[in-house]
């Protein structure tokens, strides 16, 4: 199969999708209007709550779910061959992830812009709310640690990519100020990615100077100032630094992947990879697992992930200026994170499966498989660099994706510029869900903490919000300068994938309550019932087969019983929820307005 067939029947699928499922969901399920005014008017404050242009919320949103899922995920299930990871990319993102994402941000909407455990314990009652804020603020705390190791990998003794991942500070700031001072978003949008795209090019020149060797940091030094980063970008107003800079890193990441597809459709390479491989029953060397359950925990975002749940309802409530616009923001960005998706995993099953093996797995793994290497010697050469033996998933997509160019003649001189821009693109792609998502563990803490001392629930209380960013920045970076989370990185795709499962009980929950019909509930019931099960089994999995088997190498008795807690805090919010629906089921239909306030 050729690439350009995938690339246009997916476009299709998530255009028809968009034009009519969302439509249902907004005008149906949920009947959004712009009758009454959003919180970020209500509550306007000009640091938390701002209301923004729709397409500057968009370019926030989709740059903070879009991190390292829809680039390294699918990569890695490339493993099971193309066609488990596009029918869960596909079906995950439309049937679950677009409508998790737009339940959550409207429910936290219509809760004043509150976190989803104060959502939850609201809609379920104070247990399943003290578990839901238990389990978001442990999982956003791997998820930080995680995804910032994958940047400080990526920026470690590379001058170039810290001087353009520096330099889109101060020109988001200025953007910031810029629009805030003028409204102009033309001019500032322009303006500013401008000046990004020239820093890129900038950063090669700078890399034998005294700044360079300034820039040149070790993975320890990295691991003190990103966290350090994360506090300003966290206490900072979002319309200073957090929302121009994802906004404009937003142009790079879509400017990629639009140059892919371009790509595809003028060379329209050769889907190398078969539709499935030996290793769906397991036993693979990139995953262990078989293919079900941990196609859907590997592939997270770009079909449905927990962590959009921290943003639809963190930092992206507080900002929509109509109600509308949560169509566009919630069920859009995620139809568009999933052709991202779509696009690693093209990259990645374009090279052939031998170097695709070569890449992900160890020498000493790689020569158990008894395959032999074809193009990779030639990509070798042509990219400067011994690319065998890197397993992770970012090398791969930047290998696959310079591989596609390079049967372009006058590209060759630019594949490995090419390819460290890719790894540039990746390290950023990340960083601005690092930005978002210390800012929401900054919320969650206040909520957390608020129970026991009040002024802390207020976000605009600035010792309040202080303490808190402090505190998220130095859980998530202890463990990142620590080292420790790459233990539990495996964990991470458990307990994202259960954080969505606790998304769309909330959601279920709420549809319930206030749904024209109570059918409707349907829309969040059928993913959960998938996903809940698929957790569970991947959880048990990971537990019995790795976990507390001595003889795996991954054996480790702290990651069971995190594995443990985690799905001991999923069943007691089941539980509750199950409860909570048998009660709502058998009393009258409440009022739209009496029901959501």
């Amino acid at each position: 199969m050729h690439a350009i067939t995938i690339v246009i029947g997916s476009i299709c699928i998530l255009a028809i999708t968009y034009r009519f499922y969302g439509i249902f969901m907004a005008n149906k399920v949920l009947r959004l209007n712009d009758e009454t005014a959003t919180p970020a008017h209500t509550l306007q404050d000009g640091k938390n709550y701002v209301p923004t242009n729709r397409w500057v919320v968009f370019g926030h949103h989709f740059a903070a779910i879009a991190a390292a899922g829809p680039l390294v995920g699918p990569v890695l299930a490339a493993q099971f061959g193309y066609l488990p990871g596009l029918l869960w990319l596909l079906i995950g993102a439309v049937i679950g992830g677009a409508v998790h994402d737009m339940v959550i941000l409207y429910a936290s909407m219509r809760h004043k812009g509150q976190s989803l455990s104060e959502v939850a314990k609201k809609e379920l009652g104070p247990v399943a709310g003290f578990c839901t804020g238990l389990a978001m603020l442990f999982i956003i705390t791997i998820t930080m640690a995680g995804l910032s190791m994958v940047v400080v990998n990526a920026l470690a003794n590379n001058p170039w990519g810290t001087f353009t991942v520096l330099m889109t500070i101060p020109i988001a700031m200025a953007v910031g100020l810029y629009y805030k001072k003028t409204g102009n978003l033309k001019i500032a949008s322009t303006v500013g990615f401008l000046l990004v795209v020239l820093a890129v090019f900038i950063g090669p020149y700078i890399q034998n100077t005294g700044l360079g060797h300034l820039l040149t940091l070790d993975i320890k030094t990295l691991s003190l100032l990103l966290p350090a980063y994360a506090f300003f970008a966290a206490a900072l107003p979002v319309w200073l630094l957090l929302t121009p800079r994802d906004y404009l890193s937003s142009f790079m990441k879509i400017g990629v992947f639009a140059a892919l597809i371009i790509g595809v459709f003028m060379i329209n390479p050769l889907i190398r990879m078969p539709l499935t491989t030996a290793f769906t029953a397991g036993g693979g060397p990139v995953i262990a697992g078989p293919v079900w359950p941990f196609i859907s925990i590997t592939i997270a975002c770009g079909a449905i992930s927990g962590f959009h749940a921290f943003i639809s309802s963190g930092t992206t409530p507080k900002m929509l200026d109509r109600w509308t616009d949560i169509k566009m923001v919630g069920f859009g960005a995620m139809l568009v994170e999933c052709l991202v998706g779509i696009m690693a995993l093209i990259a990645a099953t374009a090279l052939h499966p031998a170097d695709y093996f070569a890449i992900n797995a160890l020498p000493e793994v790689f020569k158990t498989l008894g395959m032999n290497v074809v193009d990779l010697p030639h990509l070798n050469n042509e990219i400067g660099l011994a690319l065998e033996g890197r397993p992770g998933g970012a090398v791969t997509l930047a290998v696959g994706m310079t591989y596609i160019f390079t049967t372009i003649k006058w590209f060759a001189n630019l594949a490995p510029y090419f390819f460290q821009f890719v790894i540039l693109f990746e390290a950023v792609f990340i960083l601005t869900a690092v930005d978002a998502g210390t800012r929401v563990a900054r919320y969650l803490i206040q909520d957390f903490f608020g129970e026991f001392y009040k002024p802390l629930k207020q976000v605009n209380w600035l010792p309040g919000s202080i303490f808190a960013s402090l505190l998220a920045c130095f859980l998530w970076g202890y463990l990142l300068y620590s080292g420790d989370i790459s233990s539990i990185w495996v964990l991470f795709g458990v307990s994202n994938q259960l954080m969505a499962s606790i998304g769309l009980i909330v959601g279920a929950t709420f549809v319930l309550k206030i749904a024209t019909k109570r059918r409707y509930m349907m829309t969040c019931i059928i993913p959960l019932a998938y996903l809940y099960v698929t957790v569970n089994t991947a959880g048990y999995w990971m537990i019995t087969h790795v976990y507390l088997n001595p003889q795996s190498p991954g054996y480790n008795l702290v990651n069971a019983t995190l594995s443990i807690i985690m799905l001991v805090l999923g069943l007691v919010i089941m539980v509750a929820a199950i409860k909570k629906w048998i009660e709502m089921w058998q009393t009258p239909r409440l009022e739209f307005d009496e029901a959501v306030s």
